[in-house]
């Protein structure tokens, strides 16, 4: 039975409302905490450097919004079908309301904590240690300064919010291009055991409830399809980097064992394996099955063909070649594609992704977000 105070709280969950999306409908999630890369920042990146300019956000915000996407990714899409705001990127000191969760996550950041700085190699300072540590702080200062009005959780927020984990990715590609697949698996179980151990430290700090993401297929996206090296004998018939999606799926064969250890040691938790491998898989396998024309072209870049990449111009950006001055452009129906930027999925495939993970059909253990939560239309 719920306490009285959880009771109350889903009242006012019904009734609070946002300025993106308001809140419609009860759910046992009064909030969300995520921690990730690039693939759920909801903006904290561009708010310490900003910088990000379109197309980006062009189907659903209609001008940039700190994601890495046409639009929404699946953070944005699963707060939606929970009822709740979008959430506020906790780097982010205009506009942010954290009273229904907070996102941690930041563009090209990795579980481990990065060796050189981003000026070097791109990589983001915020690794998912530090991103715990602002979680830490978060907590901390709301518990303290609850009665003060500020837009911070209320302390039962923090035991019944939805806890998200969407990184690794940076990890897996940031030195595969130098090192090679075999060097890679060498530090892999380092970046599923801090994942599981941070799930370990979220529960001490009374979290119950977590959705890990595995790693996506990789092998499959026009950037890496581009820049790996790889023979002709190493590609199926779908396109995809075979050598590459193994070693993908080993590292998420080494997250799924190593989360279903740590369930041992989280008594009464909810902790759920999400494979997010699976579903964009199947749709760069059979895009036309799920609606979609282009499975290995990236709908802004440069260059056409098969893949219409450039490492030299990235989405967006403008660069003098061989005496021209060319630009990154975005397609006019990025509805039709799987990859927006050859890195990223656009809004359409991270809508597969999230009904996928809200009926539970590719999770382990099952959880079916319909179970509870009142689910809303994601449009």
């Amino acid at each position: 039975m719920k306490t009285l105070s959880f009771q109350l709280l889903l009242i006012l969950v019904s009734l609070i409302s946002s300025p993106n999306h308001g809140v419609k409908a009860k759910c046992a999630f009064p909030a969300i905490f995520n921690f990730g890369d690039s693939n759920s920042d909801t903006g904290g990146f561009w708010a310490v450097f900003p910088a990000q300019r379109g197309p980006f956000g062009m189907t659903y915000f209609h001008r940039p919004a700190g994601r890495a996407s046409d639009g929404r990714l699946v953070i944005d899409l699963l707060a939606q079908a929970l009822g709740l705001p979008f959430v506020s990127p906790y780097l982010q000191s205009i506009g942010s309301d954290f009273r229904h969760g907070a996102n941690f996550a930041t563009l090209a950041s990795t579980v481990l904590l990065p060796q050189t700085s981003l000026f070097v190699s791109g990589i983001s300072p915020f690794s998912l240690g530090i991103q715990f540590n602002q979680m830490k702080e978060l907590q901390a200062r709301s518990l303290s300064l609850n009665q003060s009005g500020l837009p911070l959780p209320s302390p039962d927020n923090f035991a019944h919010a939805l806890y998200t984990i969407d990184i690794g990715q940076n990890d897996f590609t940031s030195n595969l291009k130098s090192i090679g697949v075999a060097g890679v698996i060498r530090y892999l179980p380092s970046v599923v055991n801090q994942i599981s151990w941070t799930v370990k430290e979220l529960y001490d700090l009374g979290a119950r409830n977590f959705i890990v993401f595995n790693l996506a297929p990789i092998g499959c996206y026009p950037a890496f399809l581009r820049q790996l090296p790889h023979n002709a004998w190493d590609v199926d018939l779908y396109g995809c980097m075979v050598s590459y999606n193994k070693a993908v799926e080993y590292y998420n064969k080494l997250l799924l064992r190593s989360l279903s250890k740590i369930r041992g040691i989280v008594p009464g938790a909810n902790v759920v394996y999400f494979d997010k491998y699976a579903v964009l898989l199947g749709l760069f396998q059979h895009p036309k099955t799920h609606g979609f024309f282009y499975s290995t072209k990236a709908c802004c870049g440069y260059g056409g063909g098969i893949h219409n990449y450039n490492p030299a111009v990235y989405c967006g950006n403008s660069k003098v070649i061989k005496g021209q001055n060319v630009t990154a452009t975005a397609c006019v129906d990025p509805q039709n594609y799987i990859s927006w930027d050859g890195i990223h999925p656009t809004e359409a495939a991270n809508k597969y992704v999230t009904w996928a993970l809200l009926d539970g059909s590719r999770s382990r253990p099952a959880f079916n977000f319909s179970n509870f939560c009142d689910l809303q239309p994601i449009g």
